[in-house]
């Protein structure tokens, strides 16, 4: 029986990236939720509450920066922690994220024991034992 590190809200219009990470974070002793955008993020995640969201940039309808911008706007939702997850690895999509206070970016196709360290990390677990 593992101990639940804390609650994931996963954000992702691609299916496979989505289970892909809920997957991870749910071995990993997560309580995971997923959204598909980030207008679904936006309705769902007061009554989740979760402590980390990872977030996908470029999705329909809401995309990543505007999604963590009205995150970062709304006291309910300030002070949960935002991991942005997309391709766009230039340097100005980074400061971007910086700007708007996302507290880590990860580049895809990125590296799931990298992720799962981050969200540890952000979500106040302990570091994970190694075997």
């Amino acid at each position: 029986m593992t101990q639940e590190l804390g609650r994931v809200l996963v954000v992702d219009d691609d299916e496979v990236i989505r289970q892909l990470i809920a997957v991870n974070l749910t071995l990993e002793g997560f309580d995971v939720s997923t959204a598909v955008d980030g207008q679904d993020c936006l309705d769902k995640v007061t009554a989740i509450a979760p402590q980390v969201i990872t977030l996908d940039v470029m999705m329909p309808r809401l995309d990543g920066w505007v999604t963590a911008v009205e995150l970062r706007k709304n006291p309910q939702t300030s002070h949960i922690k935002v991991v942005l997850i997309t391709a766009r690895a230039q340097e100005d999509d980074k400061n971007r994220g910086h700007q708007i206070g996302v507290d880590a970016y990860l580049t895809k196709p990125f590296d799931p024991g990298e992720m799962i360290r981050v969200v540890r990390e952000l979500a106040g677990a302990p570091p994970a034992a190694l075997d």
